[in-house]
C-alpha cells in the first residue's frame, strides 16, 4: 500500500475512535456552540462593539471551535504513543508518516464538522455577514489552514507528553489563548499589557482576517501576518512531531 493509502486506513481509524468517544465530539461540536449562546445571550449586550454581538463575535468563536478539539487529538495521539499501537503498525509495515498524518487530517475534518454546525446556529441567532462567495471562500481557506497548523503542533504536543492526562493538559494553552485575543472584545479595549499581548499574539490577526472577510472589508496585512503566523506554527508542529515520533516510535 502507498503512503496516502496508509493514511486513509488511519483516518479512518481515528474517526471510529472519535465516534466512539462522546466526550470528544461534545467538547469538538457542541461545547463551541454552548459558549455561543452564553456569549450572546448572557454578555452580548455588555459589550459596545459597533455592531451586533452575533456578527462580531462569530468569527472569534469559530476560531476557538478548532482549539476545542484539540485535547482529544493529542490524547489520542499520546494514546498510540504510550499503549503499544505503534509497534504492532511497525510490524505490519505502516508508513510512520500516515500515523501522524491520520490524526492532524481527522482533527482538520472534525473542525469542518464542528464550525458548519456553529455557524448554523449563528445564522439562528442572527448573524448576517456581507461576504461574497469568494470572501467566504476565503474564510473556508483560512479555517483548513489553521486547523491544518494547530493539528500538527497539537500532535507534536500529544507526542512529547508523558502520558494521555498529561497530552490532553498540554493543548490547554491553545484552547484558553482565543479568549485574550480580540475573539470576545476588541484588543484596543483590554487595559495596557493584556492589550499589547492581544494585538501581537497569532490569533488576533487571523480572527480579524476572517473578521474582514465575513464583513465585505478584508484586510491584506491582517491576512499576510495571518497566512504567515500558520504556516509557522504548521512548521514547527511538523518538524517537532516528525523528530519525536522518530525518537519515541
Amino acid at each position: 500500500m502507498s503512503a496516502q493509502s496508509h493514511s486513509l486506513v488511519m483516518l479512518r481509524r481515528n474517526f471510529k475512535h472519535i465516534a466512539r468517544n462522546p466526550t470528544s465530539v461534545f467538547n469538538a461540536v457542541l461545547m463551541p456552540i454552548i459558549i455561543m449562546l452564553m456569549f450572546v445571550y448572557m454578555f452580548g449586550d455588555a459589550f459596545n462593539v459597533g455592531v451586533d454581538y452575533i456578527d462580531y463575535a462569530t468569527p472569534g468563536l469559530i476560531l476557538l471551535a478548532v482549539c476545542y478539539g484539540l485535547g482529544a487529538t493529542a490524547t489520542s495521539v499520546n494514546s498510540d504513543m504510550t499503549k503499544g499501537i505503534i509497534n504492532r503498525f511497525k510490524v505490519m509495515d505502516v508508513s510512520r508518516g500516515a500515523v501522524l498524518t491520520g490524526h492532524v487530517i481527522a482533527s482538520v475534518l472534525t473542525n469542518v464538522v464542528a464550525i458548519a454546525a456553529l455557524i448554523g446556529v449563528a445564522f439562528l441567532l442572527g448573524f448576517s455577514p456581507s461576504a461574497s462567495l469568494l470572501a467566504w471562500l476565503g474564510v473556508a481557506g483560512m479555517i483548513v489552514l489553521l486547523g491544518f497548523a494547530a493539528g500538527w503542533l497539537t500532535v507534536a504536543l500529544g507526542l512529547a507528553a508523558k502520558s494521555p492526562e498529561t497530552a490532553g493538559l498540554a493543548a490547554v494553552p491553545l484552547v484558553m489563548l482565543p479568549f485574550f485575543s480580540s475573539a470576545i472584545v476588541p484588543a484596543e479595549k483590554m487595559g495596557p499589557g493584556l492589550r499589547q499581548f492581544a494585538e501581537y499574539q497569532p490569533f488576533t490577526p487571523i480572527i480579524e482576517t476572517m473578521r474582514g472577510l465575513l464583513n465585505g472589508v478584508p484586510d491584506t496585512s491582517d491576512a499576510v501576518i495571518a497566512v504567515a503566523w500558520c504556516v509557522g506554527i504548521a512548521l514547527v508542529g511538523y518538524l517537532w512531531a516528525r523528530s519525536t515520533f522518530k525518537k519515541r516510535a
